[in-house]
């Protein structure tokens, strides 16, 4: 059997007669909440994703809604999914569809390229799903299908490796149904060909995948780079009188921009020793008592692990106290600030939200 010319017939046969993978976004037209679900769910677990894609689709219905929004209401209602980034570019993306495309999306992959945060990946998913467009989509769960059932062994992190699926995967896809192919190919992914303990008893390639017949299901795909994790520690202060609390946005281009947190400075190394003088720098005062501390758990982003701190402390003069960039707020506000995961964690271990 030429596998190439049977993997569309054999995908899209799976996909009507066993794929029960059932999605809200599955059959979209919609271009818009083609274009939210797929951001969403980059570098997200389906199950993660999809309750804050219906809270989304539900407070902005429309790409108009989504752009007039306020930032920091868009960063909320973000909070405890990560890779912030995305919240960011997503707003900024639904402004610039409002003010200049009159609220449409482009109708093609070259157009959708084109907008900010919208990769090779989200475009050709757009241009499939909502305009019919021939435009393969290669995700993690393509190039695993790809790499295990054509023997490939080039890492896929690597130029040329990228190449090889890119070009493979836009040979197989289906001439008439690039949509319904680009989604089975992803839920075949993620439901049968998976990373751990695939499900090869009902896979239809089973009699000519290669990883299968060379008992290589393991090894495959192959990637090459090691990503470096560096580790950060973060220690906040946390300054507040009976009804008022400081907190911050962060800004520049470090991690969680555009969120807010605690006052905080950051060292290289966890603080054990002589606290209080690392927080009276910091402050640029000795009138302070420390009065507990608290460890938050370690937060692991894709090159970072952030240790943070929490320590709280009573100063004789709370309403002089002043920070170039802090804001003095009331507490019961606090819960309508969007916090980095950590952050949130211990404002909800003390009841603060």
């Amino acid at each position: 059997m030429d596998t190439e010319k049977q993997f569309a017939r054999l995908l899209l046969n799976w996909n009507s007669t066993q794929n029960d993978r059932h999605m809200p976004w599955k059959g979209e037209k919609n271009p818009y909440f083609i274009w939210l679900s797929e951001i969403i769910l980059q570098q997200t677990r389906v199950e993660q994703g999809l309750p804050y894609f219906l809270n989304f689709k539900q407070k902005y219905p429309t790409v108009k809604e989504l752009a007039n929004a306020p930032e920091d209401e868009v960063m909320k209602l973000w909070q405890g999914l990560g890779y912030y980034s995305r919240a960011r570019n997503l707003h900024e993306t639904a402004k610039n569809i409002q003010t200049n495309f009159e609220g449409k999306f482009p109708q093609n992959f070259e157009g959708l390229i084109k907008l900010k945060g919208v990769g090779d990946y989200t475009a050709s998913a757009i241009a499939s799903f909502a305009f019919g467009e021939k435009k393969a989509v290669v995700d993690g769960n393509v190039i695993r299908v790809l790499a295990r059932v054509f023997g490939i062994d080039l890492a896929s992190d690597t130029t040329e490796g990228k190449k090889k699926f890119a070009a493979l995967a836009q040979q197989l896809i289906d001439d008439k149904e690039p949509g319904p192919y680009n989604q089975a190919i992803m839920d075949f992914g993620a439901v049968v060909c998976c990373p751990q303990n695939p499900n090869c008893d009902t896979c239809p390639f089973q009699k000519f995948c290669v990883a299968y017949q060379q008992n290589r299901i393991e090894e495959l795909p192959v990637k090459k780079k090691k990503i470096k994790v560096l580790d950060r520690h973060f220690n906040y202060l946390v300054i507040k009188s009976k009804d008022e609390i400081f907190i911050r946005k962060r800004t520049g281009n470090d991690i969680w921009k555009n969120l807010y947190e605690l006052p905080m400075f950051e060292t290289a190394k966890a603080l054990k020793k002589d606290i209080k003088v690392a927080v009276a720098e910091y402050l640029g005062t000795n009138n302070f008592d420390i009065t507990t501390y608290t460890k938050g758990p370690v937060q692991l982003l894709t090159h970072r692990k952030i240790h943070a701190q929490f320590i709280e402390i009573e100063l004789q003069n709370f309403k002089k106290l002043a920070f170039s960039d802090a804001l003095k707020i009331k507490l019961t506000t606090l819960k309508s600030y969007a916090f980095p995961k950590t952050v949130h964690f211990f404002l909800k271990l003390k009841n603060l939200v």
